[in-house]
């Protein structure tokens, strides 16, 4: 077991009081992904399947129906959202376990699978940051926990594992879950409880002298940042996580796709010919093609005509590249897109408004013909290259991976109007 001393900052992965739908209740109904993996479709039928679905709390409406998805905090829409939540509470539509706890939850998706433990993260410990995060998303969960008092979306952390805690993860999933929920075809989310306290013991004496990377909810992760400093209370000093081993489970990495409004992929190409090497795809299947290039690569475009951009010239690089980028930038896609094709050629800042994020390809070349557009489909970096620079302290891009399959929202919450646990390390 490692060893760590009195002074060391630990990982701590503490039990908490979850809050949960009713045993009856048909979860499949009112469970969703995480708030910024929703378009405006899928948000459609998420609210259209149930109206206690988790989404009228996470992306709530004001009175007129509106949504500011990721944008500037809407103090009506929270106060809404917590008024709903305070009703569902009421009327035991949701419920709070009587004592704390630490969860495993599995989501298997799409022939992947991620296992691992559900509890209050320390946000003062070892907890790594590898990409950068915009103000107004911060801002916008900020206000959503602060108005709710909840935590309604576990952020995922992963971490380099292969001890106790990891063996009590797979015996426990061994066992028949305390809940199961089939989402579709192939899809679906197990839990299993762990109340214990010699098993929390030995996850939190493996846990302590660790660190664990964030690999989903970097925004929320900051926003719990922010509603401790404004609540100073233990209890906010946690956030609700997920925390997998990425020796035993290792999580699917993908990249971050945008679309561009208003910029034409003619206009787009045009800018970028004169400095990689450009090939004409027509509507290839653009994954496969990245698939087989082994250096720098992007296709642009959208619905009707796609391009490959691969091996930009140095000079580009060296032009383009701010002086103040570390070792290992250049080498990756994500770098590339955002330094050199968004910002040198384009013009656009990765935060501009008419940027948008996709975790499909084909999402990001619909959303570009729409807006009369381009998109860019970038491969996701390397793990190797995400750890080194996190353990540097050194941020990516924005929105430079995406780690699947993640936990959905609606199955364990956290409510700080309830403490579960002081803030300090079980026994």
């Amino acid at each position: 077991m490692p060893v760590v001393s009195d002074d060391t900052p630990r990982l701590r992965l503490l039990p908490f009081r979850a809050t949960t739908y009713a045993p009856e209740t048909d979860l499949a109904r009112v469970i969703c992904p995480p708030y910024d993996v929703i378009n405006a479709d899928t948000r459609r039928r998420y609210e259209r399947a149930d109206p206690r679905n988790i989404v009228h709390l996470t992306l709530p409406r004001d009175r007129a129906g509106d949504t500011a998805h990721g944008g500037a905090p809407d103090a009506e829409r929270y106060r809404l959202a917590a008024a709903e939540l305070h009703r569902w509470l009421a009327d035991h539509t949701l419920r709070t376990d009587h004592a704390p706890a630490l969860y495993v939850y599995e989501h298997r998706a799409a022939g992947h699978r991620a296992l691992g433990l559900v509890g209050g993260v320390g946000l003062d410990g070892p907890v790594l940051a590898h990409e950068n995060t915009f103000p107004g998303p911060v801002a916008d969960r900020s206000a959503l926990m602060l108005a709710t008092r909840a935590q309604f979306e576990p952020i995922l952390l992963t971490y380099d594992g292969g001890g106790p805690a990891s063996r009590i993860v797979d015996d426990v999933a061994a066992g028949a879950p305390d809940r199961e929920v089939a989402v579709g075809t192939g899809e679906t989310h197990r839990v299993w409880r762990i109340d214990d306290t010699s098993a929390q013991a030995a996850i939190a004496g493996d846990l302590a002298a660790r660190s664990a990377l964030i690999v989903d909810g970097h925004h929320r992760f900051a926003a719990y940042q922010q509603v401790a400093a404004a609540s100073a209370t233990e209890e906010a000093g946690l956030g609700l996580a997920m925390l997998v081993d990425a020796r035993q489970h290792p999580l699917q990495l993908r990249g971050v796709h945008r679309s561009v409004a208003g910029l034409t992929p003619s206009a787009a190409a045009s800018a970028a010919q004169p400095w990689f090497d450009t090939v004409d795809l027509g509507t290839h299947d653009v994954a496969a093609v990245l698939a087989e290039q082994t250096g720098t690569a992007f296709v642009i475009g959208d619905d009707e005509r796609r391009m490959l951009l691969r091996d930009p010239h140095p000079e580009l690089l060296d032009r383009a590249f701010p002086h103040d980028r570390p070792e290992g930038w250049r080498r990756m896609d994500a770098a590339v897109m955002t330094d050199v094709v968004l910002s040198w050629l384009w013009g656009v800042d990765d935060a501009d408004e008419r940027v948008r994020y996709h975790h499909e390809d084909q999402d990001a070349l619909a959303a570009a013909s729409r807006a009369g557009g381009v998109a860019v489909i970038v491969r996701p970096p390397a793990l190797t290259d995400v750890l080194d620079l996190a353990r540097r302290g050194v941020r990516m891009p924005r929105k430079s991976t995406s780690f699947a399959p993640k936990p959905w929202t609606g199955i364990l919450m956290r409510l700080l109007g309830h403490p579960d646990v002081a803030a300090r390390q079980p026994g």
